[in-house]
């Protein structure tokens, strides 16, 4: 009778990824929407000493808090602009595996450019092992 043959390490390393996409994957797309929807620590101390006034042109800052200089982000209306998709409500599931995925392929990309060729040859030519 013969022992089945063990996983090499590169089986083994391609399920623990494989498995880590699917966690990253299901937190990223079910549990961000249990996520709050108030502002995080950074926004509400930057508005700390303002209130929000509504105008004809829109929402207005006023008082005396450091959120009165900020200005909009280069990207703050692109297509996952404020963990939504295209800024719909009740996308920040979709957003969320797109930004897992987006971020799996460029570190995969990343560590496929700057992964080993192989095991070196030793002093005398040979392969090691």
């Amino acid at each position: 009778m013969t022992r089945p043959a063990r996983p090499t390490r590169d089986r083994r390393a391609t399920g623990f990824f494989v498995g880590f996409l699917v966690v990253a994957l299901l937190i990223a797309g079910g549990l961000s929407y249990f996520a709050s929807s108030d502002p995080d620590g950074l926004d509400s101390v930057t508005l700390e000493g303002c209130s929000v006034v509504e105008t004809d042109a829109g929402e207005q800052l006023e008082g005396t808090c450091i959120a009165r200089n900020a200005e909009d982000h280069a990207l703050g209306s692109g297509p996952l602009a404020d963990y939504a998709v295209d800024g719909a409500d009740g996308t920040v599931g979709p957003a969320g595996v797109i930004g897992v995925l987006v971020t799996a392929l460029l570190a995969g990309g990343l560590f496929w450019l700057l992964r080993g060729r192989g095991t070196p040859p030793d002093r005398d030519g040979t392969s090691g092992s």
